[in-house]
């Protein structure tokens, strides 16, 4: 049996939780009283907690179906970074399931020592010496086709929310996450790939007018990554854009940076600037993904020799 651990960041189920996972996020160190109350905020106008448990549980229920229905020689499991269940505790499970060899993916298509590279991390922190688990590393699927057709997909179907008469000309912001910009100091690939992806994204949509625009930067003294997205539809604004889809191709699921960064937060400021803003559709399970990711990790267990 392969097992295949499937890992995301996790997030708060209720507010009270919200303070033990920022405390998990900040390496145990306390949170100051003023960003836990503001965070909750966050969460509590999102509904109370953060969704992203149930829609990658969703994720790999539909990889396995795709992998292998009967589970007789693929097996998926959830380990989460930050929050239940963790990566240990889904390493703990694959353990006691037998599994001695397995295939690591992260439901995030691009690569960064401080984004994909600390999951594994986590794993190598969890593994036990007693009963290791040989794991191999799916590190990036940027340029996966059926992660591209299905944001292509989705970008598509969001253009018929606009007025016919401007619909082939609203301008697409494509964001993914910022990241400190130390990153490119080490000649980290995420910038790189993010824009790889958006020119093979453009290549399947056509002649639209569009930017790239990082969002969800943490507060801190050093700078991260730009240009912000609020910035960007600021622009836009006053080049007299009134209308514009954002498309967020660095996250496959609803969670707190979609739904109050982009739905609340920047629908506001649209808004206030007089511009009609939507949103694409989340991946979720997108048929064209999950087959895509199916194929990735029988080609990964291929090249090891294990099929």
């Amino acid at each position: 049996m392969i097992g295949v651990l499937v890992m995301a960041y996790g997030g708060p189920k209720t507010l009270d939780d919200v303070e033990p996972y920022l405390m998990d996020i900040r390496g145990g160190r306390p949170t100051p009283p003023a960003t836990i109350a503001e965070v909750r905020d966050r969460y509590r106008a999102i509904g109370g907690g953060s969704p992203i448990l149930e829609r990658t549980l969703a994720q790999t229920t539909a990889l396995q179906a795709a992998l292998d229905p009967e589970g007789k020689r693929f097996r998926v499991f959830v380990g989460m970074r930050h929050w239940h269940p963790f990566i240990k505790d889904a390493l703990s499970e694959m353990t006691g399931a037998g599994i001695e060899r397995a295939i690591g993916l992260v439901m995030a298509p691009h690569y960064s020592l401080m984004s994909v590279d600390a999951y594994y991390k986590k794993v190598e922190a969890a593994q036990t010496t007693r009963s290791p688990i040989t794991i191999r590393r799916i590190e990036q699927w940027h340029l996966l086709a059926g992660y591209l057709d299905a944001l292509a997909d989705r970008v598509r179907s969001a253009l018929t929310r606009f007025p016919p008469e401007v619909r082939d000309h609203v301008p697409i912001i494509f964001s993914a996450h910022s990241l400190p910009e130390r990153i490119l100091a080490w000649g980290d690939p995420y910038r790189d790939q993010l824009q790889a992806t958006v020119a093979a994204l453009m290549q399947r949509l056509g002649p639209f007018p569009y930017h790239f625009a990082f969002q969800s930067a943490a507060m801190t003294p050093e700078p991260w990554l730009g240009p912000d997205i609020a910035q960007v539809v600021g622009t836009l604004a006053a080049q007299g854009y009134q209308h514009t889809l954002v498309a967020p191709i660095g996250f496959v699921c609803e969670h707190i940076e979609i739904l109050y960064d982009i739905d609340i937060a920047l629908r506001q400021k649209a808004l206030a600037l007089g511009m009609h803003l939507e949103r694409i559709e989340m991946l979720n399970t997108a048929p064209p993904m999950i087959a895509g990711l199916a194929d990735l990790v029988r080609a990964e267990a291929m090249a090891a020799g294990w099929i």
